[in-house]
């Protein structure tokens, strides 16, 4: 924890091997902690003087141990802050090494790695020569590509004084020190201005990307840094350009709440929604290599399907019932079942031994009217008619002959003659019953949307062929949407502390609905592009579609600059940027390494697809083939016919399942089909062109539509 007593004289070799061997410290004491938690499996649980505590005793060290065993291969810190001598300060002359969890010889211990969560790492982030934070030296470590975290693969140091003593040091590229391996020497890495002037730092973020998304945790820029470290009462949305790192903010943002607020977050539980299962299966490793195991990360349509799909809707069908206008008329479809017309409440006449106790019509008309103004739940309004009946029957009884028995009052409620009070004038139903009458009565649907939808709006919900039996319908995916929303009427879902919702831009209102249902005390990290928009609903306005997700006052923050997306590839996207209807500041790249090649097929386009795979693969990294979802399987077999599919390194993308990836090299096929294949073709292309990180080739035989 202390600082080495080595000065900036000392030769640099020196320096490195004294980190190889903290390294291999800390490798040693990783190895004591899982065996140490494995030990706590095994004898923890006889400490505790209940079964009760054993059990969550035992939950939480299984647990522990889990998250031990399933941490990922790699190195065990990415960066090291030395703090100024003399300042009298908590970290007076102290130094830290930065890695993705605290790691210690012993838990009473001083850290030899402080997790990248923790306060005092904040400085890594945010220090500058502006602002040092007390911090004399920021140290950034070169780790050898696809290192399992062995020393050895610890290559290059970079040296960055905040004390106003000295500039950038650098040691990069060594040979022959214990076998490591040698990487591009830093004076040859143009770094771009507002990255720190960083090689590693430049190196990791244009490093290619193969397999899954990796954490930015040795990356994460002051921008990024302030919206992961938010409050978690706040709620916060991130407008995010194309390569801003919105996903990676929304992930770390997830980490980050879990360290910082355990027990609470814990509790409460913390939900990742994503796009689709691609993009889920994309991004699944972050956390976990960020120490985070067993966080629910799933789509919204795994949330609240309550039956498979099995339907389909029309496009004009699909758009009004993912209207916001919908949550009205179901809440008009299941309340108006509550029975609070005078002339059709019969007389409650109640058997007790040799009594009858009475409650007239008109009177159990006027309680039903007031546990509906209350609003409850459907559910919770229908207990309180109940038990609103039975306290009337207990005064009656107790005016007549004194105070009853707990027996007594449990009888009344479980007699047959108050249930079906109860039922006649509160009916039990089901989400399945409420919407199957909605869509197959004209005449329920028209009192139900009397006001709020026109007649041809409600002609495109009705179902033409009814089903038998709710049981037996066919339900879309916007049913299951509805359903949720008549099951949220019913009762409350159980809500989470904390939701990420990544993509958001895409949700429907009644979509936005769900969600705020699973946060109603919680807070939410709204991720999303405007631009990116491609259903029929997507949103035009942050504001308002953060007030349908039921947090009207979040913060919304945009970020602009890019560091994914190299500027020349930019540049094409903002051509088709410019033809779309969405107010979002235009982004900027801090990449300058990129290339951009438009080819022409020349009437031969699966051929020139070939062509132009075989070219990517003499580079390196990974290859995305994107193109209209009608053309992907015939461009799928020809590349299998090629001999260049199946690979681990070119994958063939349909447009719509695009966003959120990345490729070092992007082919997009035939830009014009793209954005001619529904009516948010445009904005399906703009999120093509944006998906590459080195390199985009578009193929085309049509002209090119920008």
């Amino acid at each position: 924890m202390t600082a080495p007593d080595l000065t900036p004289e000392d030769d640099l070799h020196t320096v490195l091997r004294h980190e190889r061997a903290h390294h291999d410290t800390c490798r040693a004491a990783l190895a004591a902690m899982v065996e140490g938690a494995d030990l706590q499996v095994v004898t923890g649980v006889d400490v505790s003087a209940s079964g009760a505590g054993a059990e969550v005793l035992g939950y939480r060290l299984r647990s522990q141990a889990k998250a031990l065993h399933e941490l990922p291969e790699g190195p065990l810190f990415f960066g090291r802050l030395d703090f100024v001598r003399g300042t009298g300060g908590a970290h007076d002359g102290l130094g830290y090494h930065v890695g993705r969890l605290r790691i210690s010889e012993h838990p009473a211990a001083p850290p030899l790695v402080v997790d990248w969560r923790a306060p005092v790492s904040r400085a890594f982030y945010q220090a500058s020569a502006r602002d040092p934070q007390g911090v004399a030296v920021r140290r950034r470590f070169g780790w050898a590509q696809g290192s399992r975290g062995d020393s050895a693969d610890l290559t290059g140091l970079e040296d960055e004084h905040l004390d106003g003593l000295d500039g950038l040091d650098g040691l990069d590229g060594l040979d022959g020190l214990d076998g490591g391996e040698t990487s591009a020497p830093a004076s040859a890495v143009t770094v771009p201005p507002g990255v720190g002037a960083s090689a590693i730092v430049t190196r990791e973020i244009e490093r290619p990307r193969v397999g899954p998304m990796r954490d930015i945790a040795a990356t994460i820029q002051p921008e990024q840094d302030d919206l992961v470290r938010g409050e978690l009462a706040e709620s916060v949305c991130v407008q995010g350009a194309p390569g801003t790192g919105k996903t990676a903010v929304g992930l770390h943002r997830a980490a980050y709440l879990l360290y910082t607020h355990p027990r609470r977050i814990q509790r409460a539980g913390l939900l990742i929604l994503g796009p689709n299962r691609t993009f889920l299966s994309y991004i699944a490793e972050v956390l976990p290599a960020l120490g985070e195991t067993g966080v629910r990360q799933a789509t919204l349509h795994d949330e609240i399907a309550r039956h498979p799909v099995t339907g389909a809707d029309p496009d004009r069908t699909a758009a009004v019932k993912h209207d916001a206008r919908m949550a009205e008329v179901l809440r008009r479809a299941l309340y108006g079942r509550v029975r609070v017309t005078p002339d059709r409440a019969e007389d409650l006449c109640l058997p007790d031994g040799s009594y009858r106790w009475r409650i007239a019509g008109d009177a159990l008309t006027e309680l039903v009217r007031g546990v509906l103004a209350e609003e409850p739940p459907y559910e919770i309004g229908r207990e309180r008619v109940r038990s609103r009946i039975v306290r009337r029957i207990q005064h009656q009884a107790e005016r007549r002959s004194g105070p009853r028995p707990g027996s007594w009052l449990r009888r009344i409620e479980r007699a047959r003659a108050v249930s079906a009070c109860v039922e006649a004038m509160w009916p039990r139903t089901t989400p399945e019953e409420v919407l199957a009458e909605l869509l197959t009565d004209a005449k329920s649907l028209t009192h139900a949307a009397e006001g709020l939808l026109s007649a041809d709006e409600q002609q495109a919900l009705h179902w033409p062929r009814p089903p038998r039996s709710p049981k037996s319908a066919r339900w879309s995916a916007a049913d299951l949407v509805l359903l949720d929303e008549i099951a949220g009427l019913l009762d409350h879902p159980q809500g989470y502390g904390h939701v990420v919702v990544d993509e958001a831009q895409d949700l429907s209102p009644m979509e936005c609905r769900a969600i705020a249902r699973r946060v109603p005390f919680g807070s939410l990290t709204v991720l999303g592009d405007l631009a990116q928009g491609t259903t029929p609903w997507a949103a035009s306005s942050w504001p308002t579609l953060m007030t349908h997700l039921g947090k009207p006052d979040a913060t919304i923050v945009s970020l602009t600059t890019g560091f994914r997306v190299p500027t020349e590839i930019l540049a094409l996207a903002a051509r088709v940027l410019d033809r779309l209807d969405a107010d979002v500041p235009r982004p900027r790249s801090l990449r300058r390494d990129g290339s951009l090649r438009i080819r022409r097929a020349d009437g031969d386009l699966p051929a020139a697809v070939v062509s132009a795979v075989r070219d990517a693969l003499v580079h390196e990294g990974s290859i995305g083939v994107v193109a209209a979802d009608a053309d992907t399987p015939r461009l799928h077999r020809t590349l299998t016919d090629s001999g260049l599919t199946p690979s681990p390194r070119v994958t063939v993308v349909p447009a719509t399942l695009a966003k959120g990836l990345e490729y070092d090299h992007v082919v997009a096929v035939e830009p014009t089909a793209i954005a001619e294949s529904d009516p948010r073709g445009l904005n399906r292309l703009y999120v093509t062109l944006t998906r590459a990180v080195s390199r985009l080739e578009v193929v085309h035989d049509r002209e090119l539509p920008w």
